[in-house]
């Protein structure tokens, strides 16, 4: 093989297994101290957001799709930490009663959506139908088909009445996801997040690469790119997910007048009751 193929063979990177195309396995870790400060300042600028959507009644939506253990609730959970629930909206719906499978796909999804001044993060979406449902024959290769057909119009319709769209794909490569199940197996306080459809995605590995490529080869649009997030560092992933919401919303920060306290009123003979109540047992 001559030095030029060798060249173009390494520079040559898929999704599967290998983020070195991203750049990830060739940098550091981030240590606790310097990743504390910098999701805190990003935190920050997340209220600032909050406070220009519900100024100007903006709506948005963001879409976190990946294979199981990619790290999805890990980044939602840094998103909502400190913003408001009345916001910020996390979406993350159970599999479809029997009466939700004879409607159209996206109907339950529709639903959902945002109100003027929310933000609405699905964690898992429409898109279940090009990857779970599919690899799972939970739907037809022709709903399949329809629906790779289909939802670049839907997307492009909800762009068209003024919401924000983002869609993020978490990659986690083949190590560390296994490595990740592991310790789901081992952890007491993770074993709830192993299902059998997580056992069963882990077999399926290379289905799930299948229906991705199909995915995103129908789906990555000017009108709806899909962003993808390399996972294995689950602390870079954090932060430069945020870090890319915050940069693809045009948003403004709002003045901020500090409010005043009013006084505390005055007593006007009020007298704790003595009552006994049952109180929490003080152990620390």
């Amino acid at each position: 093989m001559s030095k030029k193929s060798k060249k173009k063979k390494r520079q040559t990177s898929e999704l599967d297994g290998n983020t070195q195309g991203f750049g990830v396995n060739a940098q550091p870790k981030i240590g606790k101290k310097e990743y504390e400060a910098e999701i805190f300042k990003l935190q920050v600028e997340l209220v600032k957001l909050q406070d220009w959507v519900k100024a100007t009644n903006a709506r948005v939506v963001i879409v976190f799709e990946g294979r199981d253990a990619a790290g999805k609730g890990g980044i939602i959970k840094r998103i909502m930490e400190r913003v408001s629930p009345r916001v910020f909206r996390v979406v993350a719906l159970p599999a479809p009663t029997e009466r939700e499978k004879t409607q159209l796909h996206a109907q339950r999804y529709v639903e959902q959506l945002p109100a003027g001044g929310e933000i609405v993060i699905f964690d898992r979406s429409w898109y279940n139908r090009a990857a779970v449902e599919y690899v799972m024959g939970f739907c037809t290769k022709e709903e399949h088909r329809h629906f790779l057909r289909d939802c670049p119009i839907f997307e492009g319709f909800l762009v068209s009445q003024g919401i924000i769209l983002l869609k993020y794909w978490l990659e986690v490569s083949k190590k560390e996801q296994h490595k990740r199940f592991l310790a789901r197996i081992k952890d007491h306080s993770k074993r709830w997040k192993l299902s059998p459809m997580d056992l069963e995605s882990h077999r399926r590995w290379y289905d799930y690469s299948r229906a991705r490529d199909a995915m995103l080869a129908a789906t990555d649009t000017p009108t709806s790119p899909w962003f993808i997030i390399p996972s294995d560092d689950k602390k870079r992933a954090r932060l430069n997910c945020i870090a890319h919401i915050l940069s693809s919303i045009p948003y403004d920060e709002i003045p901020y007048k500090p409010p005043k306290l009013p006084p505390r009123q005055k007593r006007n003979g009020y007298v704790e009751p003595k009552q006994k109540h049952r109180m929490v047992p003080q152990l620390w």
